[in-house]
């Protein structure tokens, strides 16, 4: 790493970032200008790659892959924070698998750091001040250890603890990778390694996305193919069953010929067969909750249905044999070994287009488990001051006795039961009037009262509550306090709340 920065340092310091062109999932670009050096002079691209199978540093000669769809996050970030920006300094981090590229900016400055810790690679945003912005890959701290993270939004960024392995840093970059043969002509004379980079390890990574693209591609075709197959099968089965279509014509020809001799609740009958020969009889299956004349539209009702099944059959199996050959035709041209990335992406979209393929799906993000369950919910006074309120009677005991302060003030509902209302003070400051009113809103709201005009609110410290022994869930008795009377306010509630109106609140009378 630290022949390679040496040598991409001087090519890129003071250029100006005319681009940034996002290739998700683990790679970006930037797109490099002299601001002085003309409508001539070529840009430098310069591609920092955060593939945990090969990440790597290079400039970028080659063509880039096409991408289409959102980029995410991380992605749009760094686009915004290098918008108009200059590149100040290239380096090397601790002597480490870590290049840190600091810009300055319009707002200040930011920074980009490349981690090729090979599985562990990533990319992070830096602001001004050297803190995380944006992560490529989320953090994670290491499992059953309860250390946090060393890499989290909002933390300055810090290289991992032991830095760079000592001794011998190994035969020079030159040596240890392959001939990579002869650079394009417009490649810098100035960067070998960076070409060796580039041509070897990202030839490698290239092939790599190519067989990866090829897999999902034959998966997706195996999978249609499938389907059709067990489409064709059904529709053999229905084949077969046409074979009956004329004699339930028949049925319902004789049954109608002799209804008028039957009545309701019989569930078979056997009639002349006429259509068989002479003395011969059929038995035809009956519905015994319908009436004769029922029995008869219902047989034909079903020739009718069976009848356009029958001459859609042609059809069908022309349109199944059809998309076989197709497929058959995708698999070949999957299959090509000379097929490039840019090759399989155009394939797959032309058989979504096409409807050979169904579209591919996106894979959805997993949501994170939810945290450990609170006996209350939290609300927000005026003032900033958290106020929280207990949901169930037992959770009332819990919030009260172990989830508030002796000098928090405790609110609740004087002549209904209800929610215990907390207002949190920090210290033994007085709590702010407004900030009692909002509290006593919640204690009204969650309670039975939350429709009246006015209600009374008991107040007090919490030091001045105390549960008696073996009282039910939510009792409990008062050493000192007051009662404030509240005239109900259903905008501050709806403030409180979080939404244009309060459910179940009366607006204040006149």
């Amino acid at each position: 790493m630290g022949e390679l920065v040496a040598e991409l340092a001087p090519l890129v310091a003071g250029l100006r970032v005319r681009d940034v062109q996002s290739l998700p999932p683990t790679d970006l670009v930037l797109v490099l200008e002299d601001p002085d050096g003309g409508d001539d002079a070529r840009p430098v691209r310069v591609r920092l790659s955060a593939d945990r199978g090969l990440p790597r540093l290079h400039l970028q000669h080659g063509r880039l892959p096409r991408r289409g769809g959102p980029v995410g996050p991380f992605f749009q970030a760094v686009s915004t924070a290098l918008e108009d920006a200059r590149l100040v300094e290239l380096a090397q981090v601790g002597g480490d698998r870590a290049v840190r590229a600091t810009f300055r900016t319009p707002a200040g400055g930011a920074g980009l750091v490349l981690e090729l810790f090979g599985r562990n690679a990533n990319l992070c945003l830096l602001d001004g001040e050297g803190r995380i912005a944006e992560l490529l890959s989320p953090p994670a701290g290491r499992p059953g250890s309860g250390d946090p993270p060393r890499l989290e939004p909002g933390s300055p960024w810090r290289p991992p603890a032991g830095g760079a392995p000592p001794g011998d840093a190994g035969e020079p970059l030159a040596r240890a990778l392959p001939d990579p043969g002869e650079p394009p002509p417009h490649a810098p004379s100035g960067a070998p390694l960076s070409w060796a980079v580039e041509a070897v390890l990202g030839g490698e990574a290239e092939q790599r996305r190519v067989e990866a693209l090829r897999k999902r591609l034959l998966d997706r075709v195996a999978r249609r193919e499938a389907r059709t197959r067990r489409n064709l099968r059904g529709l053999e089965e229905r084949e077969r069953e046409a074979e009956s279509l004329e004699r339930l014509r028949e049925s319902g020809e004789l049954l109608k010929a002799h209804q008028h001799e039957l009545k309701r609740g019989l569930d078979r009958v056997e009639l002349p067969d006429w259509f068989a020969g002479e003395g011969a009889t059929r038995v035809v299956e009956l519905d015994p909750g319908l009436s004769p004349a029922k029995n008869v539209s219902r047989l034909f009702s079903r020739y009718r249905k069976l009848k356009r099944k029958v001459d859609n059959l042609p059809a069908e199996r022309g349109f199944l044999e059809e998309r076989l050959a197709q497929l058959d035709e995708l698999l070949a041209r999957a299959e090509d070994p000379a097929g490039t990335a840019a090759d399989l992406e155009a394939l797959a979209e032309e058989a979504a287009r096409s409807g050979v393929l169904e579209p591919e799906q996106a894979v959805p993000k997993r949501r994170p488990p939810p945290g450990p369950r609170r006996p209350y919910r939290s609300f927000e006074g005026c003032r900033g001051s958290e106020i929280r309120v207990g949901r169930t009677a037992a959770d009332n005991d819990e919030l009260t006795l172990r989830h508030s302060r002796g000098n928090d003030l405790w609110l609740h509902t004087a002549d209904a039961p209800g929610s215990h209302v907390v207002l949190r003070v920090q210290g033994r400051e007085e709590p702010d009037a407004e900030e009692v009113l909002d509290a006593a809103h919640l204690a009204a709201h969650f309670s039975p009262l939350r429709s009246a005009a006015r209600v009374n609110v008991h107040v007090a410290r919490r030091k001045e509550v105390h549960k008696p022994r073996g009282a039910k869930a939510g009792l409990v008795h008062l050493s000192g306090g007051k009662v404030l009377r509240v005239r109900m306010q259903p905008e501050r509630l709806a403030r409180l709340l979080g939404k244009p109106g309060a459910p179940g609140v009366r607006g204040e009378r006149p």
